[in-house]
């Protein structure tokens, strides 16, 4: 067992990532990780896992021979890969609906516009949601309404509340992070969802947006520089600073904690993307290959 260092960030290129499985579990409410798995073990670009929240399922984007991603799916009982879509455009950011029916995603065409659309979970045709916007991120608020990183031209990105029922598109902050999460149940007493708004060069925060009111209130600042992060279900925010990673207890106010693991063979540097299954029982992290 050692404690992840912390070393410079090394950037990543979109041709380049792998995403590795860890078990996890709360040893005096810390988190702990061991037994690392390259479940993806695939030259170029898989990153973007998402975990079902009620199957051994990780969804995840994947990029295929001829530069396209798809979405592909992995069991991590089975230790089973497949291809949940296997189309000439390309597929990104696989989320569950709140229905359970369908996995939403953003499918990028080649005249450079990206949708939101979502599939079947049993597979078939995509349905188109949102054509209006280029959107980057997105998190389901509720049934109807979103969540969405548009991205605007020479980088002046927002953050869009989209309403699909009533087309109410509200621009909430400017130069948002790509990490959105529902915090529904990890925050006492509140729905909602996180953030990262970039303020300045040096100023990044975790902000959560309240479903009910629309309030945005302040949680806690980032790792400098990073934007990508998960929660666990007891209100636990775990970010990396690229090589190393570190968790966060919201309540206690102590700051970023360095997290104890066992790394095996595995040398994870450049980490990016987070997210944890619904039980708190797995890890998936993405690493440049």
């Amino acid at each position: 067992m050692f404690l992840f260092l912390s070393l410079p960030f090394v950037a990543i290129s979109q041709t380049g990532s792998e995403i590795y499985l860890f078990d996890l579990k709360m040893v005096n409410n810390e988190p702990i990780l061991s037994n690392p798995v390259n479940f993806t073990n695939h030259k170029g670009y898989d990153n973007q896992p998402f975990f079902h929240p009620k199957k051994s399922i990780i969804y995840y984007s994947s990029f295929n021979d001829s530069g396209r991603s798809d979405i592909k799916l992995y069991n991590y009982k089975t230790n089973q890969t497949s291809n949940f879509t296997l189309t000439n455009d390309r597929e990104y950011s696989p989320t569950l609906t709140p229905d359970g029916k369908f996995i939403s995603c953003i499918i990028q065409r080649d005249n450079g516009a990206q949708d939101l659309g979502k599939y079947p979970v049993k597979m078939g045709e995509p349905v188109v949601l949102i054509n209006t916007l280029k959107v980057g991120y997105h998190v389901w608020v509720n049934k109807t309404s979103l969540l969405l990183f548009v991205l605007g031209d020479s980088g002046r990105n927002t953050l869009h509340y989209y309403n699909l029922k009533t087309k109410e598109d509200k621009v909430l902050i400017k130069n948002p992070g790509r990490s959105l999460h529902r915090v529904s149940g990890k925050l006492p007493g509140t729905e909602g969802i996180s953030f990262v708004e970039k303020l300045s060069k040096d100023e990044w925060q975790i902000k959560r947006y309240d479903s009910k009111t629309g309030e945005i209130t302040f949680i806690a600042k980032t790792l400098t520089g990073r934007e990508d992060l998960c929660w666990l279900s007891n209100g636990l925010i775990i970010m990396s600073d690229g090589t190393g990673l570190f968790y966060l207890n919201i309540y206690n106010n102590q700051g970023w904690k360095p997290i104890l693991a066992d790394m095996g063979t595995a040398s994870l540097k450049a980490i990016t993307r987070l997210a944890v299954s619904s039980d708190n029982s797995k890890l998936a992290v993405v690493a440049s290959e």
